[in-house]
């Protein structure tokens, strides 16, 4: 029983140490040590003030909390950049009157990310996500719930496409 305990210790010592693989489900080199997350500009045609501070807060966040790399402003290993490109209400699920009983709140944001050290690894991509809410009820009234839940799904996936490589 001791026996497989050390094993197991030992096994997860070495997954750790090799730089490659994490526990938080990252997979960064280990001479990758920085990140450098520039301003999510809103180029939206509808403007949500509080949208761009809160996605690139809420990156710098996510990366300070799930990895080791340190966040510098410039010349970093690593870099994330974009803007919201799409800040759209659509209705969905049209009544036999032919009035949208839920609505649809998608943002995409564009984000250009550069590995300076493994340039393979470069992109150029849109990363969209949405929330619904009933058409009875006014945008300006779940609007900022709507826009956290968003916020945090788009700086999932674009956590998920830059460290952890799925």
């Amino acid at each position: 029983m001791k026996r497989s305990i050390y094993i197991l210790i030992a096994a997860m010592l070495i997954l750790n140490s090799c730089g490659i693989y994490s526990f938080s489900g990252t997979s960064i080199a280990s001479d990758v040590t920085s990140i450098s997350v520039a301003r999510i500009e809103n180029r939206a045609m509808r403007v949500n003030p509080a949208l761009s501070n809160q996605l690139t807060e809420g990156l710098k966040e996510k990366y300070r909390k799930l990895t080791k790399l340190t966040i510098e402003e410039m010349n970093a290993d690593l870099s994330v950049e974009g803007e919201v490109t799409n800040y759209e209400i659509s209705a969905l699920a049209v009544t036999a009157n032919e009035v949208a009983s839920m609505n649809r709140l998608t943002i995409t944001v564009k984000i250009r990310f550069t590995n300076k050290k493994y340039p393979k690894e470069d992109f150029d991509r849109s990363f969209a996500e949405f929330e619904d809410y009933p058409s009875s009820t006014s945008l300006d009234a779940v609007e900022a719930r709507l826009v956290d839940a968003i916020t945090e799904k788009l700086t999932e996936a674009i956590f998920n496409a830059t460290v952890a490589n799925w």
